[in-house]
């Protein structure tokens, strides 16, 4: 198996939150709090934002500081061991307050990193 790139997970959480965006495109949050399937489906995508952020390099964290990392992954943590804890109000919270900001720093970051291949 090829082993995925500091690039590759930012792909993946580029991809997932947009998933979440097409799952949430016009639903209101009593419509959200009230659909199980929606919000097992945003919350695996955030999982998968936290897992690959878990997954970034060390070095990669640490260069780009300015992005939450550790909160990313703490989130991760809660939605997979503290499951019974979650509430859709605060998934709906971070989709609508959260997702938006990180899915700019990605894809400031992507193209950041696309420069720099570019040089």
């Amino acid at each position: 198996m090829r082993e995925v790139k500091d690039k590759g997970r930012l792909e993946h959480m580029l991809t997932a939150i947009n998933n979440v965006e097409e799952f949430t495109k016009g639903i209101n949050q009593e419509d959200f709090v009230n659909s199980k399937v929606l919000f097992f489906a945003v919350v695996k995508n955030i999982k998968i934002v936290g897992e690959a952020t878990y997954m970034l390099t060390k070095e990669y964290k640490q260069s780009h500081q300015s992005v939450p990392w550790l909160i990313i992954e703490k989130m991760r943590h809660v939605l997979v061991h503290g499951y019974y804890t979650v509430s859709p109000e605060k998934v709906w919270a971070t989709v609508q307050e959260d997702l938006p900001l990180l899915k700019k720093q990605i894809r400031d970051l992507l193209q950041e990193d696309n420069k720099k291949i570019s040089e």
